[in-house]
């Protein structure tokens, strides 16, 4: 039932009905914020800290208001040299730490990582069930307008992070990736230039993971992508990763140099929280950092054609 839902609300071919996209977003709202209670996120965080914390180091997470938004910031405590920069975009209706293992881990690897809240963000628990600005089967009737608002975030994050002294030291202007998840892939792939109005400069790649993509497929703009990008997918991410691996997708819509990896029998919410399957974890941490650590440090040593266990597939081009 959950997949049939998932499927009609994320391009699929029936038109979903407004009590299935309601009780959807009211199962999301429940994992996702029984998964992130302040208990379960203190202990949540704890344990993943103790996983890949060195002993002479932890990542520091904190909350700081900037640009008029909420951004959570994750960084090592003793770097002081300019580090390379990581901006998450989350999914529609998730929030800023939805996905707080994988930006442990990105900090691990000595990036520094900010995720804002945008507009459709919820706190904890059901926040409401507003639907999208415009329903996701109707992939042709969304245009550069839609979500803008998301895009024009992260730009407004970049331009106060340049204009604050503290801030503009710490990063590594030279070394910026954007990483979002659904919701949050389409506002990374559009900024990386797949709607060219949003697009920003100096991008070094892009991490899309399990992407809202069906409007750059309509509209055949994901061509506009001159940089990385790594798509990731899952087995039983029913309603988002066929549209991304199919013969005339947006992987085979994306120029050179660009990965598809899936992930063996995992679902559309196995980048956030509610994913307590460590070995999938593991398997995101290890290929969004060898990306990164590729395309973003440029190193040149990285190979990511090496295909785990728990990979289903694993393609570049």
């Amino acid at each position: 039932m959950k997949s049939a839902v998932v499927t009609r609300l994320f391009g699929g071919r029936r038109r979903s009905s407004r009590n299935a996209f309601t009780c959807f977003l009211v199962v999301f709202y429940l994992l996702l914020g029984s998964a992130n209670t302040q208990a379960a996120d203190e202990n949540a965080q704890g344990r993943f800290l103790k996983r890949i914390a060195d002993s002479q180091q932890a990542t520091v997470q904190e909350f700081i208001t900037i640009a008029g938004l909420k951004v959570a910031v994750w960084r090592p405590p003793t770097v002081k040299q300019p580090m390379p920069l990581v901006i998450f975009s989350h999914g529609f209706k998730g929030r800023n730490t939805q996905s707080r293992f994988l930006m442990l881990a990105l900090t691990k690897a000595g990036y520094l990582v900010m995720a804002p809240d945008h507009d459709d963000a919820t706190a904890l628990g059901i926040q409401g069930t507003e639907p999208p600005e415009v329903p996701f089967h109707k992939a042709t009737d969304w245009s550069e307008t839609t979500y803008k608002k998301r895009g024009q975030d992260i730009q407004n994050l970049l331009t106060a992070l340049h204009k604050d002294k503290d801030w503009n030291e710490r990063i590594d202007w030279s070394k910026l990736a954007l990483c979002g998840h659904s919701l949050g892939g389409y506002t990374v792939l559009g900024l990386a230039g797949a709607w060219p109005s949003w697009q920003i400069p100096n991008i070094k790649a892009v991490l899309a993971l399990s992407p809202y993509c069906e409007p750059f497929i309509a509209h055949d703009t994901l061509s506009g992508i001159k940089i990385p990008v790594m798509y990731q997918g899952g087995t039983r991410d029913f309603g988002i990763t066929p549209s991304v691996k199919r013969s005339n997708g947006a992987f085979a819509k994306t120029g050179t140099p660009s990965y598809f990896i899936e992930f063996d029998k995992m679902g559309h919410l196995g980048w956030t929280g509610f994913n307590q399957n460590t070995q999938q974890k593991e398997l995101i941490d290890f290929y969004s950092i060898a990306f990164l650590d590729k395309y973003v440090k440029g190193d040149k040593s990285v190979r990511l054609d090496e295909k785990k266990e728990g990979v289903a597939e694993l393609i570049s081009k």
